[in-house]
């Protein structure tokens, strides 16, 4: 059964627009909120963090991947816009698994403001290419 193309964009755009959305929050007033956390409890917090915004990141995370690759795949017309969305999109998987979990892991084990603060810069490139990536789909469909 094939899916409708233009279905799956529609998917693909929200979801996006659902990680812009997330990354913006996440940016402004989650991460910065890790600098306040009672150093005694900052590894529970920690850990809770991980394990509950995986529940709403890594679904909506993986829509975007496989319906962008399902297009990527499957459209006939794709352009300069949606090619360089996707390529935003892999940076972003692959700036994630090599700094963010770490960066993650190790505030799992103790408070290290040094960390936090290096989250906290480097997220605003995830942040730049996640909303660049919206404004590239818009352009596009």
């Amino acid at each position: 059964m094939m899916i409708n193309i233009s279905t799956l964009e529609l998917i693909h755009l929200i979801a996006t627009a659902m990680m812009v959305s997330i990354i913006w929050i996440i940016q402004i007033l989650h991460y910065p909120t890790f600098l306040f956390v009672d150093k005694k409890h900052y590894t529970e917090f920690q850990i809770f963090h991980m394990k509950n915004i995986s529940y709403l990141i890594i679904p909506i995370m993986l829509l975007e991947l496989f319906t962008g690759l399902y297009i990527l795949l499957y459209n006939n017309m794709i352009n300069f816009y949606f090619s360089a969305s996707f390529g935003l999109l892999i940076l972003i998987w692959l700036i994630t698994a090599l700094f963010f979990s770490k960066f993650h892991s190790e505030l799992s084990k103790k408070y290290n403001r040094d960390t936090i603060l290096k989250l906290i810069r480097l997220n605003w490139i995830r942040t730049f290419f996640w909303t660049l990536r919206l404004g590239f789909l818009l352009k596009q469909f």
